[in-house]
């Protein structure tokens, strides 16, 4: 609900605060005063479209704000969803510079007017004549028969399954689309798999080749090299390790009673039993070295293999390859699981459809039970509001398949004279005749669903007498459930006010200009403009009885 709007340098508005409260405001005045301004200022902060035109001073910005209480709301996934704060009290500020730049402000985080349009759209349904009503709108036309039908608990469960229902398509045309490209790659990757698999790809199997490669293709050499070195390491008449021998013999004697010396006697003996080591290992590794062409061979068939893997596949070892191997296993893994996943889905989706076409139609069953009877009870509130022979039906239409809101449209077929063909709402009705049916229509739910806070501007136009207390007393009965705010030029509609604010124009002082206020009225005050609605100003007596009457009345 609205809390306070405040006003500053918007049209011969100078500045002004209205506070409102729970239950029935009614805002009067004098035409002219800037009663319709103030809802001018009010659907800034809604959204609407701003300009400089409309600067009070235009030197100056021009600032609108609103606070709403909106605790009762389930707003906080909005909140999130747009980045902003939330808080139970929200405040909306919209500011035009005099250079025409528009800002909006919500809860002092900047907002698009997207943002603000669809907070509006929750907070504040405004009805102005020849506006387009939500009352034209199939979404509110099927939410006001499930309010009515006490069902709204259960379309929440049907539209969830409804989400539910797309989401599982969305996954199916996904998985469908992907199967269908699997069926192109899969042959490819099946060769591609198949190459690498009987390659029998082995880590360091490349490094391991090279090395047997150059060992095959230099035998002869390194046989013949190991061969000597041996010899005249340890088998020649002049061995080296012989001499060595010699002199540790010669050696270590000297060294004994001389701790330098036989440090130096350690280390030549360290050398020399190195010295039979490795010539022991030249001479095993020239007998291990055969002259093998058959097996170099193999080898650079080996070798060239894995080469042209690696330049086909764009990488630099085996490694890498058995990465891409595993890589295209998986992937092909994952296409033989398409067609379980895609049955599944199937499954779900069957199952899905199943259970939206048993809610929808037990859903239709409720909306085709209420409908007549809300039908009628349009009909009989609008006689009693000048409107005899308006007649209201509603017609339901089945969809082929389950919608978002059940499995039919629903279309509410209007007509305000007698003999008038039924049509849509917005095509046989006046603005004033609209204004009574949004009144009437949301009267009768207004226990049974949330709504927001109702603002009416000259819903009383054209209807006066009893047809205006008439009007009155449903504007009081609806106020027991939301706050609602009517712009009235109607003593009876006046009357029936919790709080009564009378919008009126005065000079400013020290200028040659004119300004609005307003101000709240109560005790003889608002009997007074009461009674000048009922007849002049000043009133008479008999028009203060009068205006005693109405507003003491029940």
């Amino acid at each position: 609900m609205i809390k306070r709007l405040h006003i500053s340098n918007y049209a011969i508005i100078e500045e002004l605060t209205l506070d409102f409260a729970d239950g029935l405001s009614i805002i009067t005045g004098e035409t002219g005063a800037g009663k319709s301004i103030v809802l001018g200022a009010l659907n800034l902060i809604l959204g609407g479209r701003a300009d400089t035109k409309t600067l009070f001073d235009e030197t100056e910005k021009c600032i609108i704000e609103g606070r709403f209480d909106i605790a009762a709301y389930d707003l906080r996934r909005f909140f999130e969803a747009n980045d902003l704060d939330y808080e139970a009290e929200l405040i909306i500020r919209r500011e035009i510079t005099p250079s025409g730049k528009s800002r909006a402000f919500v809860n002092d985080t900047p907002a698009n007017l997207k943002v603000l349009q669809q907070l509006g759209a929750t907070l504040i349904d405004l009805h102005q004549q020849f506006d387009t009503l939500y009352i034209n709108n199939s979404d509110f036309q099927l939410e006001l028969l499930d309010a009515l039908a006490g069902q709204l608990a259960a379309v929440k469960t049907y539209r969830k399954d409804y989400q539910l229902l797309q989401e599982t398509r969305r996954k199916l045309r996904a998985l469908r689309e992907e199967q269908a490209q699997a069926v192109r790659e899969q042959e490819f990757l099946e060769f591609q798999v198949n190459e690498l698999e009987a390659a029998n790809l082995q880590a360091n199997e490349q490094e391991d080749l090279e090395a047997e490669r150059h060992r095959l293709s230099n035998a002869d050499e390194i046989k013949q090299l190991t061969s000597g070195a041996f010899h005249f390491l340890s088998e020649g008449d002049d061995a080296v390790t012989d001499r060595l021998l010699a002199i540790t013999v010669k050696l270590q004697p000297l060294a004994a009673g001389d701790p330098q010396l036989r440090a130096i006697s350690e280390r030549f003996e360290s050398l020399r039993l190195e010295l039979d080591e490795v010539a022991a290992d030249l001479e095993a590794f020239g007998e291990e070295t055969d002259v093998n062409p058959q097996r170099l061979n193999e080898i650079e068939e080996r070798l060239n293999m894995l080469y042209r893997l690696h330049a086909k596949h764009a990488v630099a070892d085996n490694t890498e390859l058995i990465a891409i191997y595993e890589n295209l296993s998986a992937r092909l893994g994952h296409f033989s699981d398409l067609g379980g996943k895609i049955n599944k889905l199937e499954r779900d989706e069957k199952q899905l459809l199943k259970q939206l076409s048993e809610q929808g139609t037990a859903l239709r069953a409720g909306r085709e039970k209420v409908a007549p009877q809300f039908a009628g009870d349009v009909q009989k509130q609008l006689a009693e509001l000048s409107m005899q022979n308006a007649r209201l039906r509603v017609d339901f239409v089945p969809l082929d398949l389950p919608g978002p809101n059940g499995l039919d449209e629903v279309r509410f077929l209007f007509s305000a004279n007698k003999g008038g063909k039924l049509q849509s709402i917005k095509d046989a009705a006046s603005g004033g005749e609209m204004s009574r049916l949004a009144l009437v229509t949301k009267s009768l739910v207004a226990s049974a669903m949330e709504l927001p806070t109702l603002i009416f501007d000259e819903i009383d136009s054209g209807v006066s007498g009893d047809v205006a207390q008439k009007m009155g007393r449903i504007l009081t009965d609806l106020s027991r459930h939301h706050q609602v705010v009517v712009i009235t030029h109607s003593p009876q509609v006046a009357s029936r006010a919790h709080r009564h604010y009378f919008v009126y124009k005065t000079d400013k002082q020290d200028a040659d200009r004119t300004i609005t206020r307003v101000r709240e009225l109560d005790g003889d005050e608002r009997v007074r403009a009461i009674a000048t609605m009922l007849s002049q100003n000043p009133p008479s007596e008999s028009a203060l009885k009068n205006a005693r009457e109405l507003i003491e009345a029940e």
